[in-house]
């Protein structure tokens, strides 16, 4: 799978663990040279508090676009160290 925004893979894997329909890729797959770190922070009842990642790619930002988990509850812990993509970025095989 990939992640593309903007014509530029930010994140490419095999071993991506999908839930509610998310693809989660794994932490070494994820461009760190295309990420921007953000203070945004959300809950979610089952998968604990998400934290997020902005998207710079080529001058433009897409701010808050991949989220993760750093310390999932129990039920979630399958994601624990993975990333996902929203906010127009493309996640295809």
């Amino acid at each position: 799978m990939k992640a593309i925004w903007k014509g530029t893979v930010v994140a490419e894997s095999d071993t991506t663990v999908v839930v509610e329909g998310n693809h989660y890729f794994p932490a070494d797959s994820l461009k760190r040279e295309f990420t921007l770190p953000s203070n945004t922070h959300t809950m979610c009842s089952w998968k604990g508090q998400a934290s997020y990642l902005s998207l710079f790619v080529n001058g433009d930002a897409n701010p808050d676009a991949v989220w993760f988990y750093p310390d999932p509850k129990e039920a979630a812990a399958e994601i624990r160290g993975r990333f996902a993509f929203w906010k127009g970025v493309q996640v295809a095989a």
